[in-house]
């Protein structure tokens, strides 16, 4: 959708911009190709999460913003908790996500534990000075659902993040984000 205004994007065609920035980086667990950054999934939960690549937000005091990527795997997630999406960052601590997770062998949209049965969907993130709402479109659909709603602390030192976690031990399951943006909406 090209509904708002954008503030910012990121189309991962050859570099990354200068204004993101990796929280635990290992370079060889993430690439630049054919217009999406894809990263490798390893094992990990939010405080160990690696290759999480990470921005500063916008005010959330200046108005309404909507923070977007589209997910695909490349192959189908085993582990279970293996997920992939946006986390929302306050004085640098994960207070967030929206993300695609395989939960007892079936992958849902996180929060609201919504069936994504499609190997790509559109994740956007709705946050205003005091709450948030994930919302969804699942790949071939045009409009987006709403998976759930909640509060958010006071606006501060916000940062969002794209990154996927809980891995497998073994193997090497990629995930691509492609056309992120940041959205006055």
């Amino acid at each position: 959708m090209s509904d708002g205004q954008i503030i910012f994007q990121d189309i991962f065609d050859g570099a990354l911009d200068s204004s993101w920035s990796w929280l635990r980086e290992h370079p060889d667990d993430w690439r630049i190709r054919d217009g999406g950054l894809e990263i490798c999934v390893r094992p990990g939960v939010k405080d160990t999460v690696q290759n999480a690549l990470l921005r500063s937000a916008p005010d959330r005091g200046e108005g309404t913003y909507a923070v977007e990527v589209t997910i695909t795997n490349h192959s189908q997630p085993t582990q279970q908790y293996e997920q992939a999406g946006i986390t929302w960052y306050h004085n640098r601590e994960p207070v967030f996500k929206e993300v695609k997770e395989l939960i007892d062998g079936d992958l849902y949209i996180i929060p609201g534990k919504q069936p994504m049965p499609t190997q790509s969907v559109r994740l956007r993130l709705v946050v205003t000075a005091s709450t948030w709402e994930a919302q969804y479109r699942a790949e071939g659909e045009s409009a987006f659902q709403t998976a759930a709603s909640g509060e958010l602390p006071p606006p501060g030192d916000d940062q969002v993040s794209i990154q996927c976690y809980n891995g497998p031990e073994e193997g090497d399951h990629w995930i691509r984000f492609s056309d992120f943006c940041i959205k006055r909406i």
